[in-house]
C-alpha cells in the first residue's frame, strides 16, 4: 500500500476536484502506474486522500472489505465504521499540522 493526500486546493488540482474525488482518483491512477511493473505475487493497493475528505473508490472497496474482515475476527459489526474513522482523523491531524506550517515563528528581532 502506497498513501498519498492530495491538497485540492492547490492550484494544481483545482480542474480535477471540480468533481467530488477527481484529484484522489487521478493520484491513485498516478501511483497504480508507478507500480505497475511489479510481479503478479505482489497485490498493490494505492491509498488517495484527498485533503477534503474523498477517498480513491478502489479504497472505499478496500476499506469496505477490510472492516468487514476485521467484524468477522472481532465480532463487532463497527469496525468498517471505526476503520474509516481513523482515516478521516489521521487527514485531519494532517491538514492540522499542514496549516501550522503556513505560519511563521516570531523571532525576537520580530
Amino acid at each position: 500500500m502506497d498513501d498519498i493526500v492530495v491538497n485540492t486546493l492547490a492550484e494544481s488540482y483545482l480542474t480535477l476536484s471540480a468533481g467530488p474525488g477527481g484529484a484522489a482518483e487521478h493520484a491513485a491512477a498516478r501511483k497504480s502506474a508507478k507500480y505497475s511493473l511489479l510481479p503478479p505475487s505482489h497485490t498493490f493497493q494505492p491509498l488517495a486522500l484527498e485533503t477534503l475528505g474523498p477517498i480513491n473508490s478502489t479504497k472505499i472497496f478496500f476499506f469496505n472489505e477490510l472492516g468487514r474482515r476485521l467484524s468477522d475476527v472481532s465480532g463487532d459489526c463497527r469496525e468498517t465504521t471505526y476503520l474509516f474513522q481513523r482515516v478521516s482523523l489521521a487527514v485531519q491531524r494532517y491538514n492540522s499540522v499542514a496549516f501550522k506550517g503556513t505560519f511563521t515563528v516570531p523571532t525576537e528581532l520580530d
